[in-house]
Parts: C-alpha cells; sequence; structure tokens
C-alpha cells in the first residue's frame, strides 16, 4: 500500500514539475520557427491586385462609454472595401442611440438591434445574416484596430482558399495597475507564443475573440456560431477545423484592448475562459473516433493535460495540507510549494527566458513592451494560482451544464479608468 502511494505521489510531483517545462520549450522552439519562417522582416502589408470585401462585426451590450473610441479606429481603417455592422444585443444603457448617431454620420455604418440580450454568438450571427461581404471581421466593442489590419488578414484569404479563419494579435492598452501590467506580459508570453507555436504544428487551439477574420463560406459550412457555448471562439475555431478548414494567426494584425483590472473582473473573466475550454473538450471529444482529425489530437491532448495538471497541482497542495497541519500518515514528507525547491527555480528560470524572447519578439508591434518583464515574472505566482482554482470551478458549471442553455453576457471590467468613468457618469 505504501508503496503504490508512493509511486502515486512520485507520478503527480513529476508531472506537476515536468509538464510546464516540457511545453515552456515546445512553445519557444515553435514560436521561434514561426518567428523566423512567417514573422521576421514581413512588416509591411503585402501589395494585393483586390481587395476583397469585408463586413466588420461589433456585438455590443451595454458599450456606450467606449464605442464612440472603436468606431473613430474602424472609420480610419487603411482599406478599400468593407462596411461596419454594429449589433446592439439587448442594451439597457445608450448603446443604441448611439449606434444610430453614428449610422447617420458614416455611410459605411449600419445598424442591428436586438430587443433582448441573447449572448454575442447570436449577435454575430445576426450581424452575418445582413452583411455583404463575403469576408467577416469580429471584433469587441472596446477594441481599437490597428489601421493595417484588414490588408493583413485579407493577404491570406486571397494567397490560401482553404484558409477559413485567422486569429489577431491583441495588444493591452491598460497597464497602470499590477495586474494590467501582468496581463500585457501574458498576452506575448503565454498566448502569442502558444498561436505561434500551435500553427507550426498545423492546429490552432482558438481564434482571439476580440480580434478574428472569418471566411463566410467556411462559417456557412459550419452552421456559424453556437448560442450555447460560454466561449463562442474556441467552438467556432474546432467546428471549421473539423471541416478542415485552415485556422491560421496573424500577429502583425494588430488590435489594442482593455483587459480586467480588479480582482472580480478578473476571476469572472477566468472562469469563463476555463469553462467554456472543459465545454468545448466535452463537446468535441468525437474527434477520436475519426482518424482523419488526428492533427486536432495534440492539441485536444495539450488543453487535456493542462486540466490534469491543474487536478494533479491540487491534489499535491491538499495532500501537504492533510499532512502538515491534520498529521495525516504518508510514506513520503511532502514539502511545501513556497519556497521552490531546486526544481521550482529550474522551471522559474525556463519561464524568464520564455518571457524574455516572447516580449522581444512582440517588441516589434509594441516598443514598449521590454519594460514589462519585470512584472511579468510574478505571472507564476499571481496567475498560475487565479487560473488553477478558476479551472477546479469551472469543471463542475461545464459538465453539469444543460445542453442548449443560451450563453448571455455582461459589460465585462475593462480597467479602473473606464470603471471610474462610467461610475461617474
Amino acid at each position: 500500500m505504501n508503496v503504490t502511494l508512493l509511486s502515486v505521489i512520485q507520478a503527480l510531483c513529476d508531472f506537476v514539475y515536468l509538464y510546464p517545462l516540457l511545453m515552456s520549450f515546445m512553445w519557444m522552439i515553435g514560436a521561434l520557427i514561426f518567428y523566423f519562417r512567417l514573422e521576421h522582416k514581413k512588416k509591411i502589408p503585402p501589395e494585393m491586385k483586390e481587395h476583397p470585401f469585408f463586413s466588420v462585426l461589433v456585438p455590443c451590450h451595454n458599450e456606450e462609454d467606449q464605442i464612440g473610441d472603436t468606431i473613430a479606429h474602424l472609420v480610419e481603417l487603411d482599406y478599400p472595401a468593407y462596411e461596419i455592422i454594429l449589433i446592439d444585443d439587448g442594451s439597457t444603457d445608450n448603446t443604441a442611440g448611439k449606434i444610430h448617431e453614428f449610422c447617420k454620420q458614416h455611410e459605411n455604418v449600419r445598424g442591428v438591434y436586438m430587443k433582448q440580450n441573447h449572448g454575442k454568438a447570436s449577435a454575430l450571427n445576426a450581424g452575418c445574416l445582413v452583411s455583404r461581404g463575403d469576408l467577416i471581421l469580429s471584433i469587441d466593442a472596446d477594441a481599437l484596430l490597428d489601421k493595417n489590419c484588414l490588408k493583413w488578414m485579407a493577404w491570406h484569404f486571397i494567397s490560401f482558399p482553404r484558409v477559413g479563419a485567422i486569429t489577431g494579435n491583441p495588444r493591452v492598452i491598460n497597464r497602470t495597475t499590477l495586474l494590467g501590467k501582468i496581463q500585457t506580459g501574458e498576452y506575448s508570453t503565454i498566448i502569442g507564443f502558444i498561436k505561434r507555436s500551435q500553427r507550426i504544428l498545423g492546429k490552432v487551439l482558438t481564434v482571439s475573440g476580440v480580434v478574428a477574420a472569418f471566411r463566410k463560406q467556411a462559417l456557412a459550412s459550419v452552421g456559424f456560431w453556437d448560442s450555447d457555448m460560454v466561449t463562442e471562439d474556441i467552438d467556432i475555431t474546432w467546428k471549421l477545423e473539423k471541416k478542415f478548414w485552415d485556422v491560421r494567426y496573424e500577429p502583425r494584425a494588430v488590435c489594442w484592448i482593455f483587459v480586467p483590472e480588479t480582482m472580480r473582473g478578473l476571476w469572472k473573466q477566468r472562469v469563463r475562459w476555463a469553462q467554456g475550454g472543459v465545454e468545448v473538450l466535452k463537446k468535441h471529444n468525437d474527434v477520436w473516433q475519426d482518424w482523419r482529425q488526428r492533427r486536432l489530437w495534440p492539441v485536444y491532448m495539450e488543453y487535456a493535460c493542462s486540466i490534469l495538471w491543474v487536478l494533479a497541482f491540487w491534489t499535491l497542495i491538499m495532500m501537504w495540507a492533510e499532512q502538515t497541519f491534520f498529521g495525516v500518515y504518508m510514506p513520503v514528507r511532502l514539502l511545501p510549494p513556497i519556497p521552490p525547491l531546486w526544481t521550482g527555480s529550474i522551471l522559474a528560470l525556463v519561464c524568464l527566458m520564455q518571457f524574455a524572447l516572447s516580449l522581444f519578439i512582440d517588441s516589434h508591434y509594441d516598443k514598449r513592451i521590454l519594460r514589462y518583464l519585470f512584472w511579468v515574472i510574478w505571472y507564476p505566482f499571481v496567475y498560475w494560482m487565479i487560473n488553477a482554482f478558476a479551472v477546479v470551478i469551472a469543471i463542475p458549471k461545464a459538465l453539469l451544464k444543460k445542453k442548449g442553455t443560451r450563453a448571455i453576457w455582461v459589460s465585462p471590467d475593462r480597467g479602473l479608468e473606464k470603471i471610474a468613468a462610467s461610475e461617474g457618469k
């Protein structure tokens, strides 16, 4: 019995240490290959003989305070053929009135008005129904799009007919607090790095819901967005890839975004992300029954292993607490998680290497980002704990969720300045 328990504990310890170490090296190698093959020295938008028409969809729910800035950037895009469709999804503030004003001010702006809050996915579907473009760009109502974004997206669709979706490169605007500064590094060191390495492997886990482009034909082939998924961006990615559409990452399609700067806002966001990930694994587990879907298997396994890592981590923490505080007998003396031993120090060093490398790559799009290296080193101590606990809460919510339940939304935390402005009205 003691031998078996000792083997289990040793296996958990090895997994908790080796899994993030292995993934860090995979992400670094994959991101470097992507950078030097597809990204290095390609900073000017490619010349195109044709400019396919884009429909830019902006789903809105209680966005009256920030929709003006979003529109100001959209009408200045350096692209000759596009329209802007603002979808009011049952807002209770003056969002509908703002949209009506923009429609009168700009010829290429149109509005769609939904009386009730049906969720972001339903809003996007409604926008697609009235769109005129063969290409669809979806952005959040507080996102500020770079003027060359559509050019970088269009090039992929023109050059490669099997491209069904392209995810852009979200960059953080609000960096005044510790949470904002850490997320600035996170979007480079975790999100950007993972997407680069996944693209080299062939399949991307998810497009970024804040900025993503789609071929309308591809969306139609999978039935557009499902309204019962908490994270519609992950789900639509898997639906497209299961139909063998190519999903790509374009780091030069930059979009500036606001991130949560309160613990409450961050917690709600991370639980939603975690729940959405588990829902997608549950919904799309049929990929294992089809040999043609084998290129999705590594992506599925990577995400599943990340969930198993969280469960293994908390299992060790609970076993250590039982042994330390309640005197529960175990065949080996478990050491406290803090301070880390030499294995933890190695892991921290590898993480620092990953952070520095990713910030260097993304410094081509954000000249000031290298200064956030000091802040992002706190990511393992702050965000790993938050994300790990969010997964534990999200798993039962996802597994017990009734199929077909509509995923509605509320206006998220967009930083302290936005919150103060809203409360001061």
